[in-house]
């Protein structure tokens, strides 16, 4: 393995992206993810890589721009964050439809308004059904290490679907933290030479696609998604492990913190998952039996492997960094409906939090596990906000 680095984690995924060395590359900057972006077209400019960076006038542009190239059978990458994802909106389920592989690094910000440039899931939420699959990042290492691996789960024949890589705004783009980089050729050699399944641009054999689809067969074009996604989750099991054997980093659908003898779990996401962790520690120490878990993929969603983990819980807490206004947080159906298949339904709470940034500590994720525990929390509840 090379040498550990101290780096943040937008040039983590930059690095992951050089030595990859996608065909094209077409992006808008905007924060938190500019860096992503800057400091890949320095590996461009540098001749480092051999990408057609391309910058277009708006984020609209940039994914336009990466689904024509996709379509053409070139390795295609982009990067965006809130408004910028929300600026894409209109592409992102087309580019699905379209099925074509595309990487996109997406540095989670808040939705505006009120303008706010920092973290919560306000973004990628918002894009959740749009049939692109998401993985998400606890550290500036799985941000790295889901760049490496998102490629190849997109890319796959079975899959055909276009993936984001999620890492937390400032707290992980920013942020700098110890990362062990995988040796460039080992990258290129688990990444491989990109070829493409079907691409759709091809002068020598045209054919129509993208057209008006109507009733007849636009229910059943959207069906095949549905089954794209379904076959997605053994492709993406199989990736992990493959990338466990070169990395000797093991990575699962669903990661678990001391959920087996536990009578609460709660249910989280991206870096919240490190500071719920420690304060599962501390209560354990007070001899509360409490875990953490967190779906590392997010979109197909891992209703069975989740269920395994929930299944004869006092509790389940879902802790989502985005609100659906006027219901639920986004989170907290999905995971309603997957402990009703369970032998032993548990009790589910919703704890909305960190909206905007808004810091949360060990000590108020710890208050969350007592509040449930005293049976204090009611269905929705809105962790740290001022009445």
């Amino acid at each position: 393995m090379g040498n550990d680095l101290a780096i943040n984690g937008d040039c983590a995924v930059a690095l992951a992206w050089k030595q990859i060395d996608p065909d094209v590359c077409a992006a808008y900057p905007i924060t938190p993810q500019t860096i992503i972006v800057e400091k890949f077209s320095d590996y461009v400019a540098d001749g480092d890589v051999g990408t057609e960076f391309v910058c277009v006038e708006s984020e609209h542009s940039a994914l336009t721009v990466c689904t024509a190239s996709a379509s053409a059978g070139a390795r295609t990458f982009t990067a965006t964050s809130s408004q910028g994802l929300a600026y894409m909106w209109e592409m992102l389920p087309i580019t699905s439809a379209m099925r074509v592989p595309l990487v996109m690094a997406v540095a989670n910000r808040a939705i505006s308004g009120p303008i706010n440039i920092h973290n919560d899931h306000g973004d990628v939420m918002s894009a959740r059904d749009t049939g692109w699959i998401q993985l998400f990042a606890e550290n500036v290492q799985e941000a790295y290490d889901n760049s490496i691996i998102a490629p190849r789960i997109s890319e796959h024949p079975d899959v055909q679907l276009p993936i984001m890589t999620n890492l937390d705004g400032f707290i992980l783009t920013h942020a700098i933290e110890r990362m062990s980089p995988l040796p460039d050729e080992v990258v290129k050699k688990f990444v491989g030479e990109y070829k493409p399944f079907l691409p759709l641009l091809d002068y020598k054999n045209p054919i129509s696609h993208g057209l008006m689809d109507n009733p007849e067969y636009y229910y059943e074009h959207k069906y095949q998604l549905v089954q794209a996604m379904d076959r997605a989750v053994k492709v993406i099991e199989d990736v992990f492990e493959e990338f466990a054997k070169i990395s000797g980093r093991r990575y699962k659908l669903v990661e678990e913190y001391k959920c087996d003898d536990a009578d609460y779990v709660a249910v989280i996401l991206g870096s919240s998952y490190g500071t719920i962790k420690e304060a599962v520690d501390k209560l354990r120490e007070k001899g509360l039996k409490v875990g953490a878990c967190m779906p590392r993929v997010y979109r197909p969603w891992p209703a069975a492997c989740l269920m395994k983990i929930l299944d004869g819980k006092k509790g389940v807490i879902v802790m989502d960094k985005h609100l659906s206004i006027g219901a639920y947080g986004p989170m907290y159906p999905e995971v309603a409906a997957t402990i009703l298949e369970c032998k032993k339904v548990p009790k589910a709470y919703n704890f909305i939090y960190g909206l905007g940034g808004k810091d949360v500590s060990v000590k108020e994720f710890m208050s969350v596990f007592e509040t449930v525990k005293d049976g204090k929390a009611k269905t929705v509840n809105y962790l740290g906000v001022k009445e």
